[in-house]
């Protein structure tokens, strides 16, 4: 088989698909897809495209699924709130989450672009199937596009942007929904627009973003604004599984005509995989290239042409640089199988903290500028400050007790013997701590405490009593 590098690796590649030599923006008209892989890919795009819309209304323990309310500073995940005081959990989940990412693109290539990013589903899977469904496919496109405005261009394209413009109006209310929660939503959309001026904006100020990214700067998001496709190419290497071209089978490229008898490789330099490709790119220019997003559409292309003229798919396919160059086939090696073992491990360090975080957290400090008092029957006393956070949706009533050392007491102030704990809120209190003498073995004490809700034990907190010198 001929080992030569694609034809056109001999030249430097100094641009991009969607640029001219001027400057200027080429549009693309990316031929409608079709193949196996494209329908899987539709399918799970359909999925998580219904689990997206219909999270904000999803409820678990009375809670959404998912709302990251960064104004109020909570945020909602699985049906579980967090606080600033679980920032360090949020930090470490932020971090695993970045380097899950790292290693899973250092493994398994780009997968997470082209099949779960949320704008390539949208731009592939609704607007430009909505393209396909009034305009038709790429060559349909470009006449229309060169057409006079006549009545057939107008009606077309009138109704295209205006259903761009409605489903980026409902991508806009269900993403301001994950920021603010589904009630707040309501609220905006049933009261007077007066009422809410600032969820008006934000309304318009969304629509017009996501009208703006899939109507008109669409795939350039990937190949200029996406920190994540910057990131891919020093993410990759040589053993990252990529949508790749076999140049060892391909090359040398020659057209096929009827009767001939070939002599060169396989890639009969049909053009269907750039025809398809929605970046623009020639996937046979090499592995790797900042454009592809790996959503497999040119492979399907290419089996689709392999089978038309008799040859073995998987010209284009699933594979590593050094699988190409080596001849060999995708294997889980040693190195993937640590790879992996460490993502597993980060979920596990992950999961074990959400599972072990406390639902009710105090926090306890002595009240500042108060030394301890000696009472009349012999007991030290301490003042303290209380505050309490509730990260349920259930409210408690409250009382405290000390578990450590036995004979402590809790007075609070001001109350009627115990807090009231909203749901999703926090309450603070002030409190005196009674020890008798005979329980300090120190001047700086361990003190204990326990919060109860009836007999239930739902939170324990400690901090420091002061005492006289021994």
């Amino acid at each position: 088989m001929p080992t030569t590098q694609p034809q056109s690796a001999a030249s430097f590649r100094d641009s991009i698909a969607t640029v001219d030599a001027a400057g200027q923006r080429v549009w693309l008209y990316p031929k409608k897809p079709r193949g196996r892989l494209y329908s899987r890919r539709k399918w799970l795009s359909y999925g998580l495209l219904a689990l997206l819309f219909a999270g904000p209304w999803l409820r678990l323990h009375e809670l959404p699924l998912l709302m990251l309310n960064l104004p109020a500073r909570r945020f909602i995940i699985l049906g579980q709130i967090f606080w600033p005081q679980d920032f360090f959990i949020l930090l470490l989940a932020t971090l695993t989450f970045v380097l899950f990412i790292i290693i899973f693109t250092v493994v398994y290539g780009r997968v997470f672009c082209g099949w779960v990013c949320p704008q390539t589903i949208f731009l592939e899977m609704v607007f430009r199937r909505i393209e396909y469904w009034l305009e038709g496919d790429a060559p349909q496109q470009k006449a229309l596009d060169r057409a006079a405005w006549d009545w057939n261009k107008t009606w077309r394209k009138t109704t295209k942007h205006a259903l761009f413009l409605l489903i980026s109006f409902l991508i806009a209310n269900t993403f301001l929904a994950y920021i603010i929660g589904s009630d707040a939503l309501v609220n905006i959309v049933t009261d007077r627009p007066t009422d809410h001026l600032g969820g008006l904006a934000s309304m318009i100020l969304f629509t017009g973003l996501f009208y703006a990214v899939f109507a008109r700067f669409r795939e350039q998001v990937c190949t200029i604004a996406c920190p994540y496709g910057r990131l891919q190419g020093v993410l990759l290497d040589k053993n990252s599984l990529v949508v790749a071209y076999d140049y060892q089978r391909g090359e040398p490229r020659e057209k096929k005509r009827k009767n001939q008898q070939r002599t060169a490789g396989d890639c009969i330099d049909c053009n269907q995989c750039v025809q398809v490709c929605p970046t623009g790119i020639d996937i046979r220019n090499g592995a790797q290239q900042m454009e592809c997003t790996n959503c497999t559409a040119c492979i399907d292309a290419c089996n689709t042409i392999m089978n038309l003229v008799n040859l073995p798919e998987g010209l284009i396919r699933h594979a590593s640089e050094n699988n190409i160059a080596q001849g060999t086939k995708p294997r889980f090696t040693g190195r993937m199988k640590v790879l992996s073992g460490v993502l597993a491990l980060l979920l596990l360090v992950l999961t074990g903290l959400l599972v072990s975080r406390a639902n009710v957290q105090a926090t306890v400090l002595r009240t500042p500028g108060q030394l301890f008092q000696k009472t009349d029957h012999g007991t030290i006393t301490n003042l303290y400050n209380i505050s309490v956070i509730n990260k349920t949706n259930r409210a408690y009533p409250l009382t405290l007790r000390v578990l450590e050392p036995a004979q402590g007491k809790i007075s609070l102030v001001g109350t009627n013997g115990g807090l009231q704990l909203p749901a999703q809120g926090l309450t603070e209190g002030v409190f005196f701590a009674e020890l008798p003498r005979t329980a300090l073995t120190r001047t700086n004490q361990q003190l204990r405490l326990g919060l109860y809700s009836g007999n239930e034990l739902i939170a324990e907190t400690s901090t420091k009593f002061l005492g006289p010198v021994q």
